[in-house]
């Protein structure tokens, strides 16, 4: 399976419809890539759901261990870990019901593309959401 980009027009309607995003990796380290996306998404009104097994909160939200143990609707899963542990990640984000598999930049993986394609769930690899949101929505979220 070839892996293609969802569209700019398609990745801008993605972020405007989505709220709330589970953050798999999240550091509670402030000067982690991961927990200054995260901020800093945090900051233009989405939701953050920290997913970090070693953390009892972050961004003064609480941690869960896994996506299986978030208790509310995710829609973007957004993950800052190697591309070889994606596809457990893949599979969690279907069983789910995330709408979103997002993979940060310089993070792909066929095998996790394939998992959530098939699973219903828009995959995203190599990007950064920071940065897509910032151009594609520099205005921030219209609620």
């Amino acid at each position: 399976m070839a892996y293609t980009h969802p569209s700019r027009d398609e990745i801008r309607t993605i972020l405007e419809q989505s709220n709330t995003i589970a953050v798999v990796g999240l550091s509670d380290k402030p000067d982690r890539t991961s927990y200054m996306v995260s901020e800093a998404m945090q900051a233009k009104g989405y939701r953050i759901i920290p997913v970090n097994p070693n953390a009892q909160t972050i961004l003064g939200e609480k941690c869960y261990p896994s996506l299986a143990d978030i208790p509310e609707p995710v829609d973007i899963v957004n993950v800052f870990r190697r591309s070889e542990h994606t596809p457990p990640v893949a599979e969690e984000a279907v069983a789910i019901g995330a709408k979103v598999l997002w993979l940060q930049l310089g993070i792909a993986n066929e095998e996790a593309a394939a998992i959530a394609t098939a699973g219903g769930v828009t995959i995203i690899m190599d990007r950064c959401i920071k940065v897509e949101d910032s151009i594609l929505l520099p205005g921030g979220k219209s609620k």
